[in-house]
């Protein structure tokens, strides 16, 4: 809980400040044509009328 903005602001910056100390590289598990494909397939099922 945080009493104060300048509280809260502290906290984030040091959040951030760990953050970025022990930050390591993203590994992709699929490629570019996986993901958008799954993308095109999501958004063709939510743009489908509803039932």
């Amino acid at each position: 809980m945080f009493c104060s903005l300048d509280d809260l602001k502290s906290a984030l910056e040091d959040w951030i400040k760990v953050w970025i100390d022990q930050a390591r590289p993203f590994t992709w598990t699929k490629t570019a044509d996986q993901i958008l494909d799954r993308i095109c397939r999501y958004c063709s099922r939510i743009s489908e009328p509803a039932h």
